[in-house]
């Protein structure tokens, strides 16, 4: 083959004229008076291929690109021959099947015999979609957690299927996260196989979730993210006015169990809640127990977040599933002036609000990284033509005046129900519930109550003792346990009980005695719920104390709150 020197020798000569044909014709070609573009074309194409080392080098570019195209299409077609015997599925972390396939995984013992994990300390919630191992099971927090390592291939079989799992690890979308991806190919052309699988899964993931409620949050793209998995509060554990409870729940279950009504009847199948009253009468409490009652997740709202406007919320909205509960706490907060017709006015100052004010009210307009969503948005959120069907809505205020009327009508929020502060009521069965004994014990008193004679049985208290019973009756609490009470000798005062400490047995007349005597010291609308909690939750283990402390805490607590109202 000719070096580049000669090339361009023989170019340079070509042009000079060297070569008599090649020149007139090109000296034709040029005198013409209207040459055309074929013509000029076909002349400097003849120039150049009258090189020897041009026309081997067009040569070889085409066998190259021959050759290529040759490969490609051979790769494809055995590509597609081999996917041919092959189902492959794609789970993404953002999707609640990621979670099914990974406890689905965890139970595989081909997964647990694997060479090359990656290992974690992240429990994944109560109910981990992950192989544990512990090392003596002592302390469950430093429990380890076995996934599929970034990028590695795992084999496994299943009802003589040969299948292949990888997961792959990319940025997300704005790049500021990883996203997980794992794959599933399974060879067999039946995609019953690939149902079979993801029914299991399904199923074992509800079962391992059945005692338990998934929280989810969205994040800046808008995605839901789950947040936490919490244990299912039981109903009973919850102390409302007489009726309050029985309503929301049969309310919500016969809601879910007439889509088929809503159908016929063309009308939208969504329910919305209004619970408004006090703080800490729990309205968030009643939400939590009837998701755990009803099976359902928890999808927290946040209007108030950073970046969130119209479309963001509608988007949010739309992708619920379409059993589950949506949460929007605190929405006469969400709006900086309350919840009202006009959208949020643009920044007119660049710095951003304090973190800590965020949700509250504020006289200003919010800074830039606020969230923009207007009332006209929520509706639309709401009730509009986007909307997911199937879900319930539950919405909390403390302020049920601040709202809008066209966002408190049914349709959006069918029914309103008001939490008021503690009653005596209230405050009696919040005792028992602290105090009570335990169920085998009230079963084991009742059986030696109905062998006994009721007239003969001594439970060793009456209503007069238990009125003048005093620390003093109490066994004795370890010494770490001691309640610390403010003296001139100490700059600090301590005040609560240890939790090794242990509360002494009350039989369950005692229990409601004393009962009887708290509530007695209770005002009746005047302290919430949370703090009556708070107040036994110091006295824990030492009922007949609390009994006796607390009228002179109620008495404090009133001074306290007048001084706030009058400030």
């Amino acid at each position: 083959m000719a070096s580049l020197q000669q090339v361009v020798e023989q170019l340079v000569s070509l042009a000079a004229g060297s070569d008599a044909t090649a020149g007139a014709n090109v000296t034709s070609s040029l005198a013409s008076a209207t040459p055309g573009p074929l013509a000029t074309l076909s002349s400097i194409a003849k120039m150049l291929f009258s090189a020897s080392a041009l026309r081997e080098w067009a040569i070889l570019l085409m066998l190259g690109s021959l050759f290529e195209t040759s490969r490609r299409l051979l790769s494809s077609m055995w590509s597609w021959l081999i996917n041919s015997f092959f189902i492959t599925a794609v789970f993404d972390d953002e999707d609640s099947s990621f979670q099914w396939i990974m406890l689905w995984l965890s139970k595989q013992p081909s997964w647990k015999t694997a060479r090359t994990v990656e290992i974690s300390t992240t429990n994944y919630g109560i109910y981990s979609p992950a192989v544990r191992f512990s090392s003596d099971g002592s302390d469950p927090s430093q429990n380890l957690v076995y996934i599929p390592a970034v990028s590695e291939c795992y084999t496994l079989w299943r009802n003589y299927r040969w299948m292949r799992v990888t997961r792959v690890s990319s940025p997300s979308r704005g790049g500021w996260a990883i996203k997980d991806t794992l794959t599933l190919r399974i060879l067999t052309r039946d995609h019953r196989i690939l149902a079979e699988i993801l029914e299991e899964a399904k199923e074992q993931y509800a079962e391992a979730r059945k005692a338990s409620v998934t929280v989810y949050v969205s994040d800046s793209s808008n995605c839901w993210r789950d947040l936490a998995t919490r244990p299912k509060r039981p109903l009973n554990s919850i102390i409302l006015d007489p009726g309050i409870m029985e309503l929301v729940v049969e309310d919500a279950r016969d809601f879910l169990g007439s889509k088929s009504w809503y159908s016929e009847r063309g009308i939208p199948f969504r329910r919305g809640y209004l619970l408004y009253g006090a703080p800490g009468s729990g309205k968030t409490s009643l939400i939590h127990s009837i998701a755990g009652e009803l099976g359902l997740n928890v999808y927290i709202i946040s209007l108030s977040r950073s970046g969130l406007d119209d479309t963001g919320l509608s988007e949010l909205i739309s992708s619920l599933p379409e059993k589950c509960i949506a949460l929007m706490e605190d929405i006469d907060a969400a709006f900086h002036h309350g919840v009202t017709r006009e959208s949020t006015p643009p920044p007119s100052f660049p710095s951003s609000p304090d973190p800590q004010q965020a949700d509250r009210p504020q006289d200003g307009p919010p800074g830039p990284s606020g969230s923009r969503v207007s009332l006209s948005g929520l509706l639309n959120a709401l009730d509009g033509i986007g909307a997911q069907e199937g879900r319930i809505l539950f919405a909390t205020t403390n302020n049920h005046g601040s709202l809008d009327a066209a966002l408190c009508r049914p349709g959006r929020m069918d029914l309103h129900i008001e939490f008021h502060l503690a009653s005596k009521y209230q405050a009696e069965e919040l005792f028992k519930r602290f105090y009570a004994p335990p169920l085998t014990e009230v079963m084991k008193e009742a059986d030696q109550t109905g062998k006994a004679d009721s007239g003969s049985v001594d439970l060793g208290c009456d209503g007069k003792e238990l009125i003048n019973l005093s620390e003093s009756s109490v066994p004795p609490s370890p010494s770490t346990s001691e309640v610390f009470e403010k003296s001139d000798s100490t700059s600090a005062s301590y005040i609560g009980i240890s939790h090794r400490a242990r509360a002494p047995k009350l039989s369950t007349q005692q229990c409601t005695q004393l009962a009887k005597q708290f509530a007695a010291a209770v005002p009746e609308r005047e302290l919430s719920m949370a703090s009556l909690q708070g107040f036994l939750m110091t006295y824990k283990v030492r009922p007949f104390v609390a009994v006796t402390k607390v009228a002179a805490w109620v008495e404090k607590e009133l001074s306290s709150k007048k001084k706030s109202d009058l400030i």
